[in-house]
Order: C-alpha cells, then structure tokens, then sequence
C-alpha cells in the first residue's frame, strides 16, 4: 500500500549570492512493508528530499501527500509524532533523559499514560537487542551502536509506519552499521514501516528493496 508519494517537488536554498536548486522535479512514491534506499553524492539532493517528506520543510512547489492526504494541510508536528519518525546520524537523543524515558517520550506526547508507556517503552528497547541494564542509562553512558538502537526504538514508539532515516548508520563502526541495517530490514518486513534510508554506503543501500538515486537535486534512476 502506498503510504507516502511526492510529486513534481522543487526546493531551493537561497543565499545572498546564489539560488541553489536541491530538489527539482522530484516524483516518487514509498509503500509500506518495503525498505528505500535514496542515495548519491553529498549535495545531491537527498537529505533536502528527506526534509520535504518529513515535513521539516516546504516544497516550494509540487505536492506530498500521506495515505492520500496533502501534508501541506496537516500539522506537520502532529505528523512527525503520530506518522512519520526520522532517525539522525547524530542519534539526537534527549542527554537528561534515560533511555526508558527517551523512548516514552513520544508516547508522552500523545498522552498515553505512563504505565502503559513505561511497560511498551521496555518491550520496545528489548525488541531493539538491548538488555534491561540499559534502562537506566543516559545516552552518554551508551555506545554509538546503543543510543542508534534506543533511537530506532523511540521512532518505532511513534506508533506510525513511516520510519525516515538520515545516514542512520555513519557514524557507527561496522559491526554496529549492520545491526541497524538488520532492524531497518526487519522494521520493513515484519512490521509493515515504510523504511526510507538516506545513504552513501552501497552496503547499506544493498539491504533496500528499492534504490532511488539523486544527482544535482534530480531523481535520476529507480531500481
């Protein structure tokens, strides 16, 4: 099923001394139960493209709509936290927040209450390949393979199936990278997220169902 499309998107970024055109013309669509792997070269294109679809910004023309919805009439902070999850390179985990209450988080905000929380939260961290132990624990008690683990675990507490992930492995060694290509993989298949990875690793792009490469803002091939 079809859960997120994109049409015709362009977006600019613009300086005192140039227009530089990020994403132009860009048509695409993701399904649930699948992973995409959107690559290219740095300044390409592909993590503005992520932006559009998060809905961290605004195409300046073209359309994306959610389960037939235009995101351009939704509150687009509603559909981050109820919808669609973006996963960082820089993990960006809350520093004063244990992983437990990381992971709570999202459910905090849409007022679930804190047992039913707490008891989902644990499920997902041990879902996730973490022990217990790590409930506790800040994010700057954990290895980078850790806090990319609890931070794939918060976006899966969002309750939605879109999962957005920028370089979601680059900053781990490569052991770590390929246990969060594995839950990635596995979000997809057996939970039905529509899994939309922004990579420059070919070894990470080889996991995805799909491969949809960028170059000078413009989608150029799908495969």
């Amino acid at each position: 099923m079809t859960i997120l499309k994109a049409e015709h998107l362009n977006y600019s970024y613009r300086t005192k001394y140039q227009t530089i055109e990020a994403v132009r013309d860009v048509s695409c669509e993701f399904e649930t139960g699948k992973m995409y792997a959107v690559t290219g070269e740095s300044g390409s294109g592909k993590t503005t493209l992520l932006s559009l679809l998060a809905g961290l910004d605004r195409p300046e023309s073209g359309k994306i709509t959610v389960c037939g919805k235009d995101l351009a009439r939704m509150d687009r902070d509603k559909y981050r936290r109820e919808q669609a999850s973006v996963i960082y390179q820089a993990f960006h985990l809350f520093p004063m927040l244990t992983a437990l209450e990381n992971v709570m988080f999202p459910m905090e905000l849409r007022n679930v209450k804190k047992k039913t929380a707490q008891e989902r939260a644990k499920k997902l961290i041990q879902q996730v390949g973490l022990p217990e132990k790590i409930f506790r624990q800040f994010p700057q008690m954990m290895s980078g393979g850790e806090q990319q683990r609890i931070a794939i675990a918060r976006a899966f507490a969002s309750g939605g199936k879109i999962l957005l992930a920028d370089e979601p492995t680059g900053n781990l060694d490569t052991e770590n990278e390929q246990k969060i290509v594995e839950l990635l993989r596995m979000s997809a298949d057996r939970q039905d997220y529509a899994v939309i990875v922004i990579t420059h690793n070919p070894q990470v792009a080889a996991h995805a169902d799909v491969i949809l490469k960028m170059r000078d803002g413009r989608l150029v091939d799908i495969c």
